[in-house]
């Protein structure tokens, strides 16, 4: 299991603006891979310069969640060190393209995820599926991936001062969530399905003004961990637990120090501190934020979503003009 090191908490906060340059320059160099139908590339240009920019920051960086192991990606592989060594040393978990497909064929919800803790408190999550559900600050605490939906549903209704069929649940549209959205339907309720990318909809619970109530679904576990970053951030919930399909994804939970792979995963055993933070850009239009805009002025227009823990959580939407 990790190990956890001290660092200063309130350094770890701090690189919280650090990283939005970060998140910034990696969705600006995958912007014109927009629409050619070139997932490599896109996810080549936003790695390359996500790992130049974290290399110039005040820290001892380790990636917990990256691009794959040392022999499957050339940078920002897991375990790689970044930064100049100076500082706090942190977890960090990054998708420079969130969404390759999705930009790859100019539709909407691509972006640029980074997540950042103090060190040897993320999950270090294999590949493999996890099963999620994530609420809002005003149901932490109700809900129970052991649970059928309609009882997380009913516990989630209440605390929000809602009637079941009020609630609107974000559901990936896959046929594996087939019987998830009927029992959504039967209750009354409203789903909002999504192609792809699941940690904005996960985020969006926390968020009011979004009006979404709660997601469930199976996606990818390296993504539950950067999304239980952004809702403990929040102040929501968020369960977790790993889907091996197999007696090799079983062996590689191990290998990772993960003992009981199908074990039922709080947000604070996924993420154990409330020192951390998390960053999107925008690289299309989505849920969350607005993609990469080129101005006729030669300038180019980012919007960015930025979430900080701590002992005073908050949240900002930041838009920004870069020569």
């Amino acid at each position: 299991m990790n190990t956890e090191i001290a660092t200063n908490p309130m350094d770890v906060k701090a690189l919280a603006m650090d990283f939005l340059t970060v998140s910034q320059q990696a969705a600006i160099a995958a912007y014109p891979w927009i629409g050619k139908g070139k997932k490599n590339e896109a996810d080549g240009a936003g790695t390359e310069a996500m790992r130049n920019q974290m290399n110039t920051i005040d820290m001892l960086g380790v990636i917990v969640i990256g691009e794959g192991e040392m022999d499957e990606a050339p940078m920002l592989y897991i375990g790689e060190k970044l930064g100049t060594k100076k500082g706090p040393q942190l977890d960090i978990a990054v998708d420079p393209v969130e969404g390759t497909t999705l930009m790859s064929k100019g539709q909407e919800n691509a972006l640029t995820v980074v997540a950042g803790a103090a060190r040897g408190s993320l999950l270090h999550a294999p590949d493999m599926y996890m099963k999620k559900i994530a609420v809002g600050p005003k149901a932490k605490g109700c809900i129970d991936i052991n649970a059928t939906l309609t009882e997380n549903m009913s516990v989630v209704a209440k605390a929000l001062r809602k009637e079941v069929h009020e609630l609107t649940i974000m559901i990936q549209e896959r046929e594996r969530h087939h019987m998830l959205i009927d029992e959504v339907l039967e209750l009354g309720a409203r789903i909002k399905l999504f192609p792809d990318v699941d940690i904005p909809g996960a985020i969006a619970t926390c968020i009011d003004e979004m009006n979404i109530d709660m997601l469930v679904g199976t996606g990818g576990a390296p993504e539950g961990v950067i999304t239980a970053t952004a809702i403990k951030c929040l102040g929501g919930d968020f369960q977790g637990q790993l889907v091996p399909q197999s007696e090799e994804e079983i062996s590689r939970c191990l290998e990772m120090g993960i003992e009981e792979p199908e074990k039922t995963l709080t947000i604070d055993e996924i993420v154990k501190t409330d020192q951390c933070f998390f960053v999107a850009t925008g690289i299309t239009d989505g849920l969350l934020v607005k993609g990469i805009q080129k101005k006729e002025d030669q300038f180019t227009l980012s919007h960015s979503f930025v979430a900080i823990g701590g002992d005073v959580k908050n949240y900002q939407f930041i838009e920004a003009r870069h020569s």
